[in-house]
């Protein structure tokens, strides 16, 4: 059951008070936590992994890689040079990878 926080909270005299016709209807209305959806109409907003893109276009400038940056061999991301990280075998790897 949720818990509403900001709900003033009741003395022990106002608990006491409460009548005993009211805790039976309490008790007895158990629908009314019960949300009523739509199963199908709460699938249609959702769109799946692996969906069809083929009709959508990409709007990315692509850039080649400038003079001072390099390929990881490891991520296979492009970094700075001042990320470079030269391994014994001689293959540029990045130092988040090294």
């Amino acid at each position: 059951m949720a818990t509403d926080y900001d709900a003033p909270r009741k003395t022990e005299e106002d608990i006491s008070e409460d009548s005993l016709e009211e805790l039976k209807a309490r008790r007895s209305d158990k629908s009314s936590g019960v949300v009523d959806e739509d199963e199908i109409e709460a699938a249609e907003g959702f769109e799946l992994p692996g969906a069809d893109l083929s009709g959508e276009e990409l709007a990315v400038r692509v850039i080649p890689r400038q003079a001072d940056e390099f390929t990881c061999t490891s991520c296979f991301l492009v970094h700075h040079r001042s990320q470079l990280v030269t391994q014994k075998n001689g293959q540029q790897i990045c130092s988040e990878c090294a």
